[in-house]
């Protein structure tokens, strides 16, 4: 018998395979069991819904992301802001790497939801949301501690951290409009020189 951690992890990442290189809407349960080799039975054994699947699949990719992507890009072995630029450089060679294994640019998996879903399912809405708060703080910090040191001065970190964030997503929407990754080693380097003034 099939130890049920496998199962279950067999679910999460056939939904994310195809919810990703697809949509949401596009992609059904059946789809998901038969890409995962399992039943229906034990699909709704472990979630009540797709929302609910949709929802672990979204933790699950942030807590990979954070793992192997985040933890890398902004830890303090260089200064601040080329941490900001080591992330660009990191994500950049991510979606690389998805573009050979699907041979489309696809973007990011969250800001696709956010764009697909988020006038249509709240729950989904504020678990994106919340995971964009989570990258905001983390590029926030970065730029708290490069106002320690002096390497920036004089800007709001609110706006700039909010900023950074939303130029990194309109990148990444760009790219995938032109299934073409090289925007985003083009451009994601500029994201560190953003900086929004204090009113």
């Amino acid at each position: 018998m099939e130890p049920v951690v496998d199962t279950q992890q067999r679910i999460l990442d056939s939904a994310r395979e195809l919810i990703y290189s697809r949509s949401y809407a596009d992609v059904g349960v059946a789809a998901i069991c038969d890409h995962a080799g399992v039943k229906k039975g034990s699909f709704y054994h472990f979630f009540p819904s797709k929302r609910d699947l949709t929802l672990a699949v979204l933790d699950s990719h942030y807590l990979e992301i954070k793992d192997h992507l985040l933890k890398q890009a902004f830890a303090n072995d260089i200064p601040p802001m080329a941490r900001l630029a080591r992330f660009g450089q990191l994500s950049y060679e991510f979606q690389k790497q998805v573009l050979n294994d699907t041979g489309r640019v696809i973007g990011c998996f969250f800001g696709n939801l956010a764009s697909e879903l988020s006038t249509q399912d709240e729950p989904i809405r504020l678990r994106i949301e919340q995971i964009f708060s989570n990258l905001q703080s983390g590029i926030r910090q970065v730029l708290r501690e490069a106002i320690a040191i002096g390497e920036v001065q004089d800007i709001d970190v609110e706006a700039t951290s909010q900023a950074m964030l939303a130029y990194f997503e309109g990148v990444m929407l760009l790219a995938k409009s032109q299934n073409n990754v090289e925007i985003m080693g083009q451009l994601f380097p500029a994201m560190a020189q953003i900086r929004i003034s204090p009113r």
